[in-house]
């Protein structure tokens, strides 16, 4: 059953759709969930909740502040650091619902949020679970590899501009998300393939995605990195679910991520000859991610109790 709920995070509303299992009775364990860069509450975790929730688990998908439905006035503006802070908030929402057991609640992320959850999940000990789903770990990296050498000295250049602007005037400028002439238009994310499917799920599923950010994301992106807290991750059992040759979120530097988590209850999980992408936009490769995430739910928030 889905019910329409709202929390503050920092003062401002944000969001949310609280899943509950149509089986059992509750209080239920409970997965928190939001997207990646420039993601809306409709934007392919719906597809991932359903498996949760056949499981048994509860989930809360939410929008950050800024994005969708959630309140906040610098709209599409991604700073990972609020982000994360959002997720927390939304922790200590579900913590006191009737319907949620607050000593089995489950994080998953994707792409961006892939790799909040290693952050949240290192530094909030109520996360007793963590699925971390093709995640972005190193911001100033995945630019770099992304964008090309000319391609990312471009990117500086309009980020360089954007600052001594926002200096000067006090408003932000904008850049899309993706760009199908992307060796012309600067973009966060230089992917046709991207670009193609964000749009088709816009259409189709999420009329509320606006396909742009604020150029001091970017900016912000550059500074974001797990690395500082991957390593703290001592006890909390953690799944990272990586897709052979992703090129967009690098498999290789997410999985030199992975061998920072020293949890003895850690699993690495590599969906074969896949990309990225897929895990959007081909049923059968996003059902594999989901019932290996469902599987490590299980096993370590009903199982055990």
């Amino acid at each position: 059953m889905r019910k329409d709920v709202e929390f503050k995070s920092k003062g401002t509303t944000c969001r949310a759709w609280l899943n509950t299992p149509k089986k059992g009775k509750g209080p239920f364990p409970i997965v928190v969930m939001a997207g990646g860069w420039c993601y809306v509450r409709e934007i392919v975790m719906p597809h991932y909740s359903k498996f949760f929730e056949e499981a048994g688990l509860a989930t809360l998908i939410f929008d950050y502040r800024g994005f969708g439905v959630s309140d906040g006035e610098l709209r599409q503006h991604v700073d990972p650091d609020m982000q994360v802070e959002d997720y927390k908030n939304a922790i200590s929402f579900v913590e006191t619902l009737p319907e949620v057991d607050p000593q089995r609640i489950g994080i998953w992320g994707i792409s961006m949020s892939g790799g909040y959850v290693l952050i949240i999940g290192a530094t909030d000990p109520r996360v007793k679970c963590i699925v971390s789903t093709i995640p972005c770990v190193d911001g100033y990296w995945n630019m770099v590899r992304a964008h090309g050498t000319e391609g990312f000295r471009r990117l500086q250049e309009v980020i360089l501009n954007d600052r001594r602007e926002r200096f000067r005037t006090g408003k932000s400028g904008y850049i899309p998300m993706t760009a199908l002439d992307h060796h012309k238009t600067v973009c966060t994310w230089p992917y046709k393939d991207t670009n193609k499917i964000f749009l088709e799920i816009q259409q189709k599923e999420a009329p509320l995605h606006e396909h742009r950010n604020t150029i001091e994301s970017v900016e912000c992106l550059e500074s974001y990195t797990v690395f500082p807290f991957a390593s703290r991750i001592l006890s909390t059992p953690t799944l990272m679910i990586v897709a052979e040759g992703d090129d967009l979120t690098p498999w290789d530097i997410a999985i030199d991520a992975f061998r920072e988590v020293r949890s003895p209850e850690k699993k690495l999980f590599i969906i074969p000859k896949t990309s990225h992408m897929a895990l959007y936009a081909s049923k059968s490769k996003l059902q594999i991610a989901a019932e290996v995430a469902t599987g490590w739910f299980a096993d370590h928030l009903i199982k055990p109790y």
